[in-house]
């Protein structure tokens, strides 16, 4: 069995974990991603506790923390750099910014892998630094830039309870919500970030930040290769070498089948092409090509 095989036999089933099959036994349409997202949240504890630890307490992937961070600083606090924290959010607002300009028309999911490859340069970049002795200000540009595009293309494709930085949500979920698939989503992802911000915490601590930054590489690279052995990778390509109308086509394709795997996930019963119930609620779904708002607002296909 090839390496690209062997990732897929372990990928899929721990998708369907956290996004079981359809009443009809049908795979959940974000094929491979979540338990990629998984790791994404992995590495985004990491590179927080290098930068935490050994950057000077500033966040490069937990934004709010940084904002909160940056009010301690103006109030005073001189544990806290004000230009730290001003720098991390510029740079990871520059990435998002970056990657929210692309538009691919087969939509989101396509740019996953060429936008993880990108974070993984940047982080290199910033081992790179980090093993030459430099100082923190450009080790945090980059690992903040390079969360930018992570997040930017990890909302983009909006894949339910995995946010790969932000947990406050997961935690309230877990909370007030019932028991039930999504719990287990926010748990796993709960407990990947902190296991994350533990290896890195560990690493930096008694290796250094080169070791923990050296790990996060290794990690986006398996994400990549993942992503891009994947069917879904595979299709990526082949729909882009179609070109426009193919790639558009491909995109609405995917955008119906999430749809209708989203409402078979919340119990909803088909009794017809594109027609659902729930106790006395109906829905009718129908195909659009290109709604007018979308074209207004310049808004990108969904994610398939």
């Amino acid at each position: 069995m090839t390496s690209t095989g062997r990732r897929r036999g372990i990928l899929r089933p721990l998708a369907a974990l956290l996004f079981p099959p359809g009443p009809d036994g049908s795979e959940s349409v974000h094929g491979v991603l979540p338990p990629l997202l998984i790791v994404l949240t992995f590495v985004s504890g990491v590179v927080d506790a290098v930068s935490y630890l050994g950057l000077g307490h500033v966040f490069v992937a937990n934004m709010t923390g940084n904002v909160v961070f940056l009010g301690f600083a103006l109030a005073g606090d001189r544990s806290l750099s004000a230009p730290d924290s001003l720098l991390a959010v510029g740079a990871f607002l520059t990435g998002a910014l970056a990657a929210g300009r692309l538009r691919p028309a087969s939509g989101a999911g396509r740019m996953f892998a060429p936008l993880v490859a990108a974070q993984t340069v940047l982080v290199g970049g910033a081992l790179a630094l980090t093993a030459a002795g430099a100082g923190p200000p450009p080790v945090i540009a980059l690992l903040a830039l390079g969360m930018g595009l992570q997040n930017a293309v990890v909302h983009r494709i909006a894949v339910p309870d995995l946010t790969t930085t932000v947990v406050t949500r997961a935690l309230t979920g877990l909370a007030a919500d019932r028991w039930g698939p999504a719990s287990l989503r926010r748990l796993v992802t709960v407990a990947a970030l902190l296991l994350g911000a533990l290896a890195g915490g560990l690493l930096t601590l008694r290796h250094g930040s080169v070791w923990a930054l050296a790990s996060a590489v290794g990690l986006l690279v398996c994400v990549v290769l993942a992503r891009a052995g994947s069917r879904e990778g595979r299709r990526g390509a082949g729909a882009a070498a179609t070109g426009t109308g193919g790639a558009r086509r491909a995109g609405i394709e995917g955008a119906w089948g999430e749809n209708h795997g989203m409402v078979a996930e919340g119990g909803w019963k088909k009794v017809g092409p594109g027609r659902f119930e729930l106790g006395d609620l109906r829905v009718h779904m129908i195909r659009v090509e290109e709604h007018p708002e979308d074209l207004r607002a310049g808004r990108w296909l969904p994610a398939d």
